[in-house]
This record gives C-alpha cells, sequence and structure tokens, in this order.
C-alpha cells in the first residue's frame, strides 16, 4: 500500500474510524466498571462470571447506540482503492446521507447481529483477559500496578483476543460491505465462506488483525489506566480530609 499508493494510504477512513472508536469505546470501556460493580452489588470479589456478563453488556450498548459508525468506517475502508468520480463516498457526512438514502436508515444497522455477538466477544475478552492477565501477574511476579504490568497484560489480551474474534471479525465485516440482497444474513455469509474457501477463511488477514488489536490494546489500556490514576489523584486531592 506504501508503495503503491502512499503512506497516507494507511490512513484512509481515519475520520470515521475516530467517530466509531470515540462512540464505542466511551460506551464499553467507560461503563465496564460501573456495569461490573452493578452485577457484583458492589462486593469486593469480581468472579469471571460478572466481567463476562459485564462485557457482553457493555459491548452490546456500545453496537446498539453505535452501529452507523462502523458500517461508515468499513464502507471507507472498502473504497480505499478508487479515486475522483468512482468514489461512492466523498466524506463521513455524504456517506451516512447516501446509505440512509439508498438503503434507508435500516442500512446504517446493516450487520447489528454479526457486530453485537463480535463486540461481545471482543468485549469479554479484551476486558476480562486483560483483567485476568494483570491480576495474575501482579500476585505471581515482583510487577507493581505500573506502566510494564499494563503493557504487558494489553499485549496478552490483544493477542487473545484476535484469536477468538477473528471468525466473527472477518464474517461482519464480509458481511457488511456485501452487495445488496448477496447473503440473506450473517449466518449465510459464514456458511458461503465456510464451503466455498474452508475454515482457514475464518483466520484471514490474521496478522495484521492481531498488529491492530494488540496495538490498540496497549495504548488503550495504558491510556486508561494513566488516566484513571491521575483522576483518582486529583479527586482525592480535591476531597478534604
Amino acid at each position: 500500500m506504501v508503495r503503491t499508493e502512499g503512506p497516507s494510504s494507511l490512513y484512509k477512513g481515519l475520520v470515521a474510524g475516530l467517530q466509531r472508536q470515540m462512540s464505542f469505546a466511551s460506551v464499553r470501556i467507560g461503563l465496564y466498571d460501573s456495569v461490573k460493580q452493578f452485577y457484583t452489588k458492589g462486593s469486593e470479589h469480581v468472579g469471571i462470571g460478572s466481567r463476562l456478563l459485564a462485557g457482553c453488556t457493555t459491548g452490546a450498548m456500545a453496537v446498539a447506540m453505535a452501529q452507523p459508525t462502523d458500517v461508515v468506517k468499513v464502507r471507507f475502508q472498502a473504497q480505499a482503492s478508487t479515486t475522483g468520480a468512482s468514489r461512492r463516498y466523498h466524506g463521513t457526512m455524504h456517506a451516512y446521507r447516501t446509505i440512509a438514502r439508498e438503503e434507508g436508515i435500516r442500512g446504517l444497522w446493516k450487520g447489528t447481529g454479526p457486530n453485537i455477538a463480535r463486540n461481545a466477544i471482543v468485549n469479554c475478552t479484551e476486558l476480562v483477559t486483560y483483567d485476568l492477565i494483570k491480576d495474575a501477574l501482579l500476585r505471581s511476579t515482583p510487577m507493581t500496578d505500573d506502566l510494564p504490568c499494563h503493557f504487558t497484560s494489553a499485549f496478552g489480551a490483544g493477542f487473545c483476543t484476535t484469536i477468538i474474534a477473528s471468525p466473527v471479525d472477518v464474517v461482519k465485516t464480509r458481511y457488511m460491505n456485501s452487495a445488496h440482497g448477496q447473503y440473506c444474513s450473517a449466518f449465510n455469509c459464514a456458511f458461503t465462506m465456510l464451503t466455498k474457501e474452508g475454515p482457514t477463511a475464518f483466520y484471514k488477514g490474521f496478522m495484521p488483525s492481531f498488529l491492530r488489536l494488540g496495538s490498540w490494546n496497549v495504548v488503550m489500556f495504558v491510556t486508561y489506566e494513566q488516566l484513571k490514576r491521575a483522576m483518582m489523584a486529583h479527586h482525592n486531592r480535591a476531597v478534604p480530609l
């Protein structure tokens, strides 16, 4: 891509991607701790069941609210190789209007079912694995609750997430980017892939997917931990003794 289209091609669809991440992350990550506490009723002991349930809940909530941003992001990335008049969408707002006009409002929520499944799986694997790896490192190694521990936990969470979520991710992307009427459902899309391309089709693009999820997890969790720590320190200073 860099050789044929230039370095800027790696950032095509950036605006749509930012819209998606800000809307998704604010719900699925920002509400995770609160939902986890709700399911445990404030108990300090948090079992894996409560963590999984909280991850599924916030993942599904994020999709319900932000699915249009994901549809637009996928469409933008799919037209990355086209230029000029052949481009179907010329901006994110133009994409929202075009999809709504040509496919109806439901077109903006195309693939919601597989996306809910995908985000429930990703959210559970990402957040729960990070929690479990971090707890294990703090218990079994000399690491403290600081940057090296956060980095290692996030990298491990990214790898586990890629293994678990890659099949759903491939189906979701294929279905959301399909022509109208090409597949009657996400299950039909998955069955067609399995019969025509074999099981390995579900792991196409594994390495780029791992690079994306691995780097995303490292940046997200390390930033999240530092921001959380800074906000708690500010809150403690603000509260009078």
